[in-house]
């Protein structure tokens, strides 16, 4: 007789996790129209600009995209482009187009995310000539493997899989020719902070284990034990979101420490107040000309509550922990 599991909220969860795709791109998508930064592409994922979002959310999410580009760009060009990007839990992201745009594509660009997320991506770029051309344009041969849960070009390659599930995604990044050999820069933006400390500790351990010489650029939830961390988490939480890792996200030392625990040899973390600061002050000084700001202590507020990590580890010497704001 069959063994009865009691039931789990897992896959009301898991639901919930992939909504914060469609957020996040809509969000993105408002700003973009209001000129916080150029993204031709994001037009083909969510057509309409929708419904109108707060300017405290829009300059955060300037800071988010204009930071971890920093971070992303400056490991690309220290390489000389001669690596490899993983994007993971990469939704409806339009980087792949911005680097070729911008002559910054790496070797190889993956994307991972749950496999109902990349069948959509695939079904826009699939019906998208603005989206598929440019992977055509960097494909060397006639046919490239596509199928409702992957896509796989010589520079672009987007597979459905679950980052909890570290044999499988290790066997299907192999599959399509993830080199070990070659530097690596892995993203994750809002995304280990869904998964328990012990699965987040888990990939970035196997990240460590499987490349000598690579970068780790995390963007999340910090400083959430005081009262407007726990307003967020209540937030999330009505809409059966579960913020799983969220102990990790105590401080910038503990999001540090995930990384120097699982094999990094290095590891810098800012609040993103400080990244804020840090950013080009003549474009700050456009974007916030865009909008009236009425509420500047809640972005304030928003900013001391997210963070960027890196992580590094350099057997090939290239100076990655020199890389910073």
């Amino acid at each position: 007789m069959a063994t009865r599991h009691p039931f789990t909220d897992t896959d009301t969860s898991d639901e919930a996790v992939r909504a914060t795709c469609d957020d996040a791109t809509a969000c993105k998508r408002f700003a973009i129209s209001k000129g916080y930064w150029k993204d031709p592409y994001i037009q083909y994922f969510v057509r309409s600009v929708g419904e109108r979002k707060a300017p405290e959310i829009n300059r955060g999410y300037y800071g988010r995209v204009r930071g971890v580009n920093h971070l992303l760009d400056a490991f690309i060009k220290k390489t000389q482009r001669d690596c490899q990007v993983i994007n993971l839990g990469a939704g409806l992201d339009t980087t792949f187009w911005r680097l070729k745009d911008e002559d910054l594509l790496p070797k190889k660009y993956f994307e991972v995310d749950f496999p109902t997320v990349v069948a959509r991506k695939i079904h826009y770029i699939k019906t998208k000539p603005h989206l598929s051309k440019p992977i055509i344009e960097t494909h060397s041969t006639d046919s490239l493997l596509l199928d409702a849960h992957s896509l796989d070009s010589d520079r672009y390659c987007i597979i459905g899989s679950d980052l909890r599930d570290i044999a499988t995604l290790d066997e299907q990044l192999k599959k399509y020719h993830l080199n070990p050999e070659l530097p690596a820069l892995l993203l994750s933006e809002c995304v280990l902070v869904y998964m328990t400390p012990a699965q987040s500790s888990n990939l970035v351990h196997w990240a460590a284990n499987t490349f000598h010489t690579a970068m780790f650029i995390n963007y999340e939830q910090v400083n959430m034990s005081d009262r407007f961390g726990q307003v967020m988490i209540e937030n999330l939480q009505r809409r059966q979101c579960t913020l799983a890792g969220v102990e990790v996200c105590r401080s910038l030392d503990s999001q540090k420490d995930r990384f120097l625990r699982t094999g990094w040899d290095h590891a810098d973390a800012l609040d993103m107040v400080t990244v804020y600061s840090m950013l080009p002050q003549e474009d700050v000084a456009r974007i916030e000309r865009l909008e009236f700001l009425d509420e500047k202590e809640l972005l304030q507020q928003l900013l001391q509550h997210y963070s960027i990590c890196w992580a590094t580890k350099d057997k090939l010497s290239l100076g990655l922990s020199q890389l910073a704001f």
